[in-house]
């Protein structure tokens, strides 16, 4: 497997599903961990996952490093045998050593380890298509019909498998209505009775990873472009017609792009998961793209410069209503900074607080837990 970041707890999102299609791609023999529910506390949530090459190379965390060892055995003995298994583990009892690591972990973690098959093929090819998508895969099975493992990929309505056996469509359907509507990259299980045993599956929704667009030329969206890939960001880089547009300029991009700042909205494919921020330093530039953008369904449009600056911009593009709610000037949260990097981190936290509905304010001032929790049904 090819290694993308020094530490498997630096992996995003995008690098783990990278390593899944990765592993499909050259036939490598490997394996996904994946957190399917968490009683108590965890440092992870319900969705995290964990890739396991068979040389114990890994991608993506399940804990903070309390299980990774363990998981990682279980994984090879997937990866040996083929064969799907859900695993609990117990660390509420913090006098226990039982892992002989001592973390201090409390909470009961429900893994899914499975081999990597053709049975993700499905949702590789809806991640390459920016396509939301629900998998379902059953974790403990009483219905002799149903084995552990057995997987349905939902999207746009359309239940799909692959190298695998499928959930019976009601069983599907019945998952669905009972979880709808999951949120965003949400993840849960549910107990779904059947004639002849009951299921418990997991419902997994994927979603594609939200995606930066930068519009500018200039060195300082460099801090801005890496620290937003390292944030789970897919990152492209539109200049202006006339600069230049080489990809060493901008190594943390996904994508440099070449375009009339007229023509930006033509580069937003999924409105709902697109975000910009206007870099040119160039007030015509920014007014032309800021009045293109704001044709499209894009939720934030950040702007570099002072409120000054943008008051002129205003008058030229006319901003009412609605458009004036998506835009961001100055960009970025109050951290204070004024070094190159301080302000990446300012731009990139804001645009992390839009894509998760938050606030941004400090931790410590939130009432109820850190992360939304879904509840999920136990086994009888």
């Amino acid at each position: 497997m090819t290694r993308l970041l020094e530490s498997p707890w630096s992996t995003t999102k995008r690098d783990v599903h990278s390593a899944i299609g990765d592993a499909l791609v050259v036939e490598e023999t490997a394996a996904l961990a994946t957190v399917v529910n968490v009683e108590g506390s965890g440092y992870r949530r319900p969705g995290a996952k964990m890739v396991v090459a068979d040389d114990g190379e890994l991608q993506g965390s399940v804990t903070a490093g309390c299980l990774e060892g363990s998981v990682t055995d279980l994984a090879q003995d997937v990866i040996a045998d083929g064969k799907t298994r859900t695993e609990t583990y117990d660390l509420t009892d913090d006098d226990t050593d039982a892992w002989g690591l001592g973390l201090g972990c409390n909470g009961v973690i429900d893994v899914l380890i499975e081999p990597i098959d053709e049975s993700f093929s499905p949702v590789v090819e809806g991640l390459n298509s920016r396509r939301s998508q629900t998998v379902l895969t059953a974790i403990e099975s009483s219905n002799p019909a149903v084995r552990v493992g057995d997987r349905t990929v939902v999207a746009d309505e359309t239940f799909m498998t692959a190298g695998r056996s499928g959930l019976p469509d009601s069983a599907v359907t019945n998952a669905l209505e009972r979880t709808k509507p999951l949120p965003d990259d949400g993840a849960v299980c549910v107990i779904v009775e059947m004639d002849d045993g009951e299921v418990r599956v997991f419902v997994d929704r994927i979603d594609p990873s939200p995606e930066l667009l930068l519009f500018g030329d200039q060195e300082d969206i460099n801090p801005v472009a890496s620290l937003a890939r390292q944030a789970g960001f897919r990152v492209r880089v539109a200049t202006a017609r006339g600069a230049r547009a080489e990809p060493d300029r901008f190594p943390a991009a996904d994508e440099v792009i070449s375009t009339h700042p007229t023509e930006l909205s033509d580069l937003v494919t999924v409105p709902e998961q697109t975000y910009a921020v206007l870099m040119s330093h160039n007030l015509i530039d920014d007014q032309l793209a800021l009045d293109a953008l704001l044709d499209t369904d894009i939720p934030y449009v950040g702007l570099m410069g002072p409120r000054k600056r943008f008051q002129e911009l205003r008058e030229g593009v006319g901003i009412k209503g609605r458009d004036a709610d998506r835009i961001a000037t100055p960009v970025g949260l109050d951290l204070g900074g004024d070094e190159p990097t301080a302000i990446g981190f300012s731009i990139v936290s804001e645009l992390l607080a839009v894509h998760n509905n938050r606030s941004g304010g400090q931790l410590s001032d939130r009432e109820g837990p850190i992360h939304t929790r879904l509840d999920s049904e136990q086994a009888s």
